[in-house]
């Protein structure tokens, strides 16, 4: 399956559990399916999971009981799942390499968990939502419409230009440590794979974007009204 290397090791010693055998491949899997397939998967979905845009937009709170939110409630959650889980493997292979061994593949891993980690923290510094329609606002008292999403404040704006930015970097990150990981450790099946992947979602995109299947999620959260203050900011756009 796989050439060994004598820079790899092939077996630890561990407390309690004695001399144990390193299944790399384990490794190298779990990760290609949580940052070329798990982690796409969750972007592809808030992408393109925002319903069409109404009237009055998504009006029941925000929840992962709550089905017209799913396309929110996978990315979130997902995303929180596929960190912990990278997380664990990279202590895991922390562990019994003996630690950090300064390669470009542990390099690549490191700052690809860093800013994962990095984007869980933001994503829960977001803000408020607020809305004219939203859960327990009166349309008719606009005290109760403010939000840091509603009102577009600079805590969201930032949240934003840094999120969704710094997202596709830790994409680009993740793929150079898979890429490089393929390399010090060759499993030429996963490698193809690997290599197909892109293609599958890129295929996929075409079609939704063909679709026209990317609504503007401000107005799909609350409605395309002339009145919502980042409407109006973009009228002419």
């Amino acid at each position: 399956m796989s050439a060994n290397y004598s820079h790899i090791p092939t077996e630890a010693t561990l407390p309690i559990l004695g001399t144990i055998p390193i299944h790399w491949n384990y490794h190298a899997l779990l990760m290609v399916v949580i940052w070329l397939i798990w982690v796409p998967l969750c972007i592809t979905i808030i992408r393109y999971g925002k319903p069409k845009p109404t009237e009055k937009g998504l009006q029941r709170k925000v929840s992962l009981w709550h089905p017209e939110w799913w396309w929110f409630s996978t990315h979130k959650y997902g995303l929180y799942g596929a960190v912990i889980l990278a997380i664990a493997g990279v202590v895991v292979a922390l562990v019994v390499s003996g630690g950090f061994s300064g390669s470009v593949h542990s390099i690549f891993g490191m700052l690809t968990i860093l800013m994962a980690i990095v984007q869980v923290i933001f994503g829960m510094l977001r803000g408020t939502h607020g809305g004219k329609y939203y859960n327990n606002a009166d349309p008719n008292d606009p005290a109760t419409w403010q939000g840091d999403h509603y009102s577009r404040t600079n805590r969201r704006r930032f949240f934003e230009a840094y999120h969704k930015t710094a997202g596709y970097f830790v994409l680009f990150s993740a793929t150079g440590a898979v890429a490089s990981g393929l390399m010090q450790y060759p499993m030429p099946v996963l490698a193809r794979i690997v290599i197909a992947i892109p293609f599958v979602f890129l295929a996929f995109w075409i079609v939704m974007e063909y679709l026209e299947r990317r609504y503007d999620g401000y107005r799909a959260v609350h409605g395309y009204g002339s009145e919502h203050p980042y409407n109006k900011e973009r009228e002419f756009l």
